[in-house]
């Protein structure tokens, strides 16, 4: 059935800065939410070229192997003046080695290509965060909820909080970055508070008022 009436999903995802963001915005639904990582699942590869595939690829593959319902989240930072980029490949950018992601490689790197295009002042160092949560049930079928926010990428990182890019991404009206916000300033949103913040959260309302019934 497509369907949360089980009040179980699986979140598909082994980044634990996503499944940490991901537990504390559905933690007031009374779900129980498993990581693929608990479920010993591997990692799918990501194939895709959009968001929207690859949040498809994890939500699907868990949702097959578990017999549940799957929510997945593919996000990334679109970069104005690198013509989107790193985009859909926003993690690709921290592989160092061994494989082992590494933000600060990641951040130097859009920093260094911001300024070889010439993006010094404020106005010309726009971007978004995108995120794209799927969710997917066993017999294929899949819902998305896509969410965006605007903001200025700034140099250098501040704050040790958040995860990934955050410590660069100064999101619009606000004078500090994600990196400096806990995690409840970040999110911005709880079940009946009129507008999220972060692309996660904003995503996650458009499902929770979708899917959960919430206002």
């Amino acid at each position: 059935m497509n369907d949360l009436s089980a009040r179980k999903i699986v979140v598909a995802s082994h980044n634990e800065g996503k499944l940490r963001e991901i537990a504390d915005l559905i933690a007031p639904f009374g779900f129980e939410a498993k990581s693929a990582k608990e479920y010993g699942l591997p990692e799918p590869d990501e194939t895709g070229t959009t968001f929207e595939q690859n949040a498809y690829i994890k939500a699907h593959a868990a949702a097959v192997a578990t017999g549940l319902p799957a929510l997945s989240d593919d996000s990334g930072l679109m970069i104005d003046a690198l013509g989107g980029e790193p985009g859909v490949y926003t993690a690709d950018w921290a592989e160092g080695e061994n494989g082992k992601r590494d933000f600060l490689r990641a951040m130097t790197r859009a920093e260094n290509a911001m300024q070889a295009a010439g993006a010094t002042s404020p106005d010309q160092r726009t971007g978004r965060f995108v995120a794209v949560l799927c969710l997917a049930y066993p017999a294929g079928d899949a819902e998305y909820f896509r969410g965006e926010v605007e903001g200025t990428l700034v140099w250098p990182p501040r704050g040790e909080l958040g995860f990934g890019y955050d410590p660069v991404f100064m999101p619009e009206g606000h004078a500090v970055t994600f990196g400096e916000m806990s995690a409840e300033q970040k999110h911005g949103w709880k079940p009946g508070q009129p507008e999220a913040l972060s692309h996660r959260a904003r995503a996650f309302q458009k499902f929770a008022r979708a899917k959960l019934g919430s206002a």
